[in-house]
Order: C-alpha cells, then sequence, then structure tokens
C-alpha cells in the first residue's frame, strides 16, 4: 500500500496531494454551486431548452445536457470572454447612437421621444425562447416568452410586438435578407430583438398566438413557419 501521508509537498494527516483532475473537479462544483446561489435561469438571456430537452447557449453556440452543466459552462473562460466580447460591443454601439438600447426601438417610441426622455430604462426584460415542431402539419414553431416583473399598470400597459426586415435595421450590417427580426417593445422596459428565418408565418386560426398574463407579468408570443414556401425578395 502506497504511503500517501509522506509524500512531498503533503502535510502531515492531510492524506497525500490531490491529482490536478481532481483539483479541477472540485473546482468546477464550487463554482457551480456559487452560480445556483447568484444565477437566476429563467432571466439568463442566453439560456434556451430546445425541443430535444436539452440546454443550449445562445452566447456560445454550445450545447449542454442539463441546467447544472449549462451553469458550469457560464463560470468558464469561453463564456466569460464572449460576455466581455457582447458588452464592449454594445458599449461600442451605445457611444455610437448616442443610446443605451443597441436594439432598433420601434417606429411609435420615436414619435414620442420628447416624453419618453423624462422616463427611466429599467433594461431589457428577461425571456425564453423555444423550438418545436408541430405533430400535425410538421410546421416549426418558435415560442417567445418575455417577463416584466417591474411593470407598474399591466392592465392598461401591455407588450407591443411588430416584424422588421433586415433592411430596416442597422445594427447588422451588410443586412442579411434570409432573417427578419420581430421587435417586441413595453415602456420603461428596453425594446428587444429577435432575429428570425426570412420565411412566410402562418397566420391561421391557432398558429400565431399572442398572450399577456396581467397577473404574472409574462407575455407569450407562439409562431409557426409555412413549410415549402419560399421567403418573400426584397
Amino acid at each position: 500500500m502506497a504511503d500517501r501521508q509522506n509524500r512531498v509537498g503533503s502535510k502531515f494527516g492531510g492524506g497525500g496531494v490531490s491529482s490536478t483532475q481532481q483539483s479541477e473537479r472540485e473546482r468546477k462544483e464550487r463554482l457551480r454551486e456559487l452560480a445556483l446561489e447568484t444565477i437566476d435561469l429563467a432571466k439568463d438571456p442566453y439560456l434556451m431548452r430546445n425541443h430535444l430537452g436539452t440546454y443550449e447557449c445562445k452566447l456560445c453556440l454550445t450545447l449542454h445536457t442539463n441546467e447544472a452543466n449549462y451553469l458550469s459552462h457560464t463560470q468558464g473562460k469561453k463564456h466569460q470572454a464572449g460576455l466581455a466580447r457582447r458588452a464592449a460591443m454594445e458599449a461600442k454601439l451605445a457611444r455610437q447612437k448616442g443610446e443605451t438600447d443597441v436594439m432598433m426601438p420601434l417606429k411609435s417610441a420615436l414619435q414620442s421621444t420628447r416624453s419618453s426622455a423624462t422616463k427611466v430604462k429599467i433594461g431589457r426584460p428577461g425571456y425564453e425562447v423555444s423550438k418545436s415542431r408541430d405533430p400535425q402539419s410538421k410546421e416549426r414553431c418558435l415560442t417567445f416568452e418575455l417577463h416584466y416583473p417591474e411593470l407598474d399598470d399591466p392592465k392598461n400597459r401591455q407588450p407591443r410586438h411588430r416584424f422588421m426586415s433586415a433592411y430596416e435595421q442597422r445594427v447588422e450590417t451588410p443586412p442579411d435578407r434570409n432573417y427578419q427580426y420581430l421587435l417586441v417593445a413595453c415602456d420603461p422596459y428596453e425594446t428587444v430583438a429577435f432575429k428570425i428565418p426570412n420565411e412566410p408565418i402562418n397566420r391561421g386560426e391557432g398558429k400565431f398566438v399572442t398572450n399577456w398574463d396581467t397577473t404574472g407579468k409574462v407575455f407569450t408570443l407562439t409562431l409557426h413557419f409555412l413549410e415549402g414556401q419560399a421567403a418573400p425578395q426584397e
């Protein structure tokens, strides 16, 4: 039996020096436990659960089997570096545009610039995006769920949405006509935009549904893409 107590670098009664792999596992476990205490996954804008039940990091484009694995990923170098790059990009765009919202605002917001100048923006709402496929029509489906917990008057104020073509926005250049943008706005929250495929959307009954939960202050939008139809040409 090996004498682990008297190995070089070990303390008396310490049971020997732990291996590099064991130390790395313990470090990741500590980071995961810390993340569980400080991170609210329901409001993480980069976490998305797909129709297979696995988790995706939209920032790093990685797949994870469970929430614990995703939390461990968020504490890693790749995710932290991605956050730093994203923050630097948003700061640069904010300086260029002279505003804190890097997403394109709605036209109605532009018309009320004078009245909104005195309002304080809360920030971006937490949101979740899920992908699925209709079992009967086989149409691809996207569901967007946005949370507005600080909204003071949910019965008289609710989120509004509209679609924007790639040629209307000024954030991504050159514009890619293969994509369009779904914008959702609810003052005093910042407007958010989702980049989705530029394909025809099924407007039939039960295929394009919005819902505003005034109690939970949650806005839900579900849409289906028409299968077998080409995107409109610009």
